[in-house]
């Protein structure tokens, strides 16, 4: 009985919305990383844009919480729910923690493979942008949110052959006598790129998961 009476109920829609606003602090947050790894005057401003696109998102990721607890009737499982909102919040919560890291020792320029890195997660960033509106008709279009998905994927892959060549870099440029604390740095801002791309790993993953429940 119970059953029946949910079938018959409106399902709760602002969800994707919600989704959709917290995408495209992703976008933004990885565009303005991608600013701050070209490096020069300009990084103040663009870690700034990070902290605000990252308090945007805190801020979007509670009203989903809080949307969770009170809805009767959810468009998906509450903990698919729970779990792609978190996972999208993780990646610009190491976004953050990149810039923070960038202010932390003054950086002010950038090996190629950081900036390599910084292009390849806005791609990944614009990949769940398109895909995250696509969930509000995942029938539909479970197979462009595979696609997008499995996308993601190679492009963690990609990022994960930048991040080892570019410490193997490092490494070589600091070797016998090199600056070991350029080194120690240089190595942090790579470990911290990767967990971005790690993030939005994640969050192509809770995709594929919702994907594969409701097709």
């Amino acid at each position: 009985m119970l059953g029946w009476f949910r079938a018959l109920m409106p399902r709760e829609e602002r969800f994707f919305g919600l989704f959709a606003r917290h995408a495209q602090t992703l976008t933004a947050g990885s565009e303005a990383l991608r600013g701050v790894l070209q490096g020069g005057e300009s990084i103040p401003h663009y870690c700034r844009i990070i902290v605000e696109r990252e308090q945007e998102a805190d801020d979007i990721t509670r009203e989903v919480m809080e949307a969770v607890r009170r809805t009767f009737i959810t468009p998906f499982d509450r903990s698919d729910i729970q779990g792609l909102i978190s996972s999208m919040d993780d990646a610009i919560d190491q976004m953050h923690k990149t810039g923070k890291t960038i202010t932390l020792f003054e950086l002010k320029s950038f090996e190629p493979p950081m900036r390599e890195m910084g292009d390849i997660i806005v791609e990944a960033a614009k990949l769940i942008g398109e895909a995250i509106p696509l969930l509000s008709g995942v029938g539909r279009h479970a197979g462009r949110l595979t696609e997008i998905a499995e996308a993601v994927l190679r492009i963690e892959d990609r990022a994960d052959q930048i991040h080892e060549r570019g410490r193997k870099e490092l490494f070589l440029a600091h070797r016998g006598g090199g600056d070991a604390l350029a080194y120690m740095v240089g190595n942090e801002v790579y470990e911290h790129l990767e967990k971005v791309m790690d993030r939005f790993e994640d969050v192509a993953n809770k995709i594929s998961a919702i994907v594969i429940e409701h097709v």
